[in-house]
């Protein structure tokens, strides 16, 4: 079985990556979540630096601040599509907000798990 080809012409990368920092900036200005996720990401980033973590633990850190970042992003934009999709409540949309919120919240208790294993000892040194 053979699909047509996309034809529309594709955006330009410089005009990609504009699209993707306006949604960045919209993110943080307008998302309460996403600007909380922000001050606990340059929190741990701080602590990181002060505790002087190794290369290791600091692929870890940024590893788990990118995960929950982007996951909160994803939330945030899974949520204004589904309230543009269906305006009333339905309850297969709360699932999927529910759901959405869900993973948020399990990438923030890995998060703070591995910020324990992480932090605990060398806050102990001191």
């Amino acid at each position: 079985m053979f699909y047509k080809v996309n034809t529309v012409k594709k955006q330009s990368m410089p005009l990609a990556f504009k699209h993707a920092f306006n949604g960045l900036l919209y993110f943080f200005r307008h998302e309460r979540n996403g600007r909380v996720q922000l001050v606990a990401a340059i929190v741990t980033v701080g602590f990181a630096v002060a505790l002087h973590i190794s290369a290791t633990d600091w692929v870890a850190v940024l590893l788990c601040i990118g995960a929950v970042l982007s996951l909160e992003m994803l939330n945030s934009a899974i949520e204004k599509l589904c309230d543009i999709v269906h305006k009333e409540q339905h309850p297969v949309i709360k699932i999927i907000k529910d759901v959405s919120a869900a993973a948020v919240l399990f990438a923030s208790v890995i998060s703070i798990v591995i910020a324990v294993i992480i932090f605990l000892p060398k806050i102990f040194r001191l």
